[in-house]
């Protein structure tokens, strides 16, 4: 299923002028191992965003966008994008166990998921839901998320 340019409800606040960063994006992003600051974001045009967004998954269309990126931001005020290790066996890329820093985050709102829902869900909604779990996060959108995608009783 291509979802590489998908756009969850719950990012609709700040998706529909592309202001942050869509979920689909930084997916990429953590595939390519790049570290795109919020100000690398805005120093590029709507239509560069759009270009990103819509931007294929598949591995050479990867290997693409990193080059790309790297020559856009190297000119940049914030100074080139930078580097991560690649997400290779990352948690949202694992469908058979629910990554403990989601479960964590699901407890702590008072919230329990479904039996085997993990594995019923998408990458990329896999991704959305470890970002949103990460500690520091405000988790504000993490029920919107578990609602949107059928995950709440």
């Amino acid at each position: 299923m291509g979802r590489h340019d998908h756009c969850f409800g719950f990012e609709a606040d700040f998706v529909g002028d592309l202001r942050c960063l869509p979920m689909a994006v930084r997916r990429k992003l953590d595939l390519v191992g790049v570290k795109l600051k919020l100000s690398h974001w805005g120093e590029l045009s709507d239509p560069e965003r759009q270009r990103l967004l819509a931007w294929p998954d598949d591995p050479g269309a990867l290997v693409a966008l990193d080059h790309w990126l790297d020559q856009r931001t190297a000119a940049m005020a914030a100074g080139a994008a930078g580097r991560l290790q690649p997400a290779c066996g990352a948690p949202w890329q694992q469908d058979d166990a629910l990554p403990q820093v989601v479960l964590a985050s699901c407890q702590q709102l008072g919230l329990c998921l479904p039996p085997h829902a993990w594995g019923k869900l998408d990458e990329l909604q896999r991704f959305a839901l470890v970002k949103l779990s990460h500690p520091g996060h405000e988790h504000r959108n993490l029920p919107r998320a578990l609602a949107e995608f059928g995950l709440l009783a």
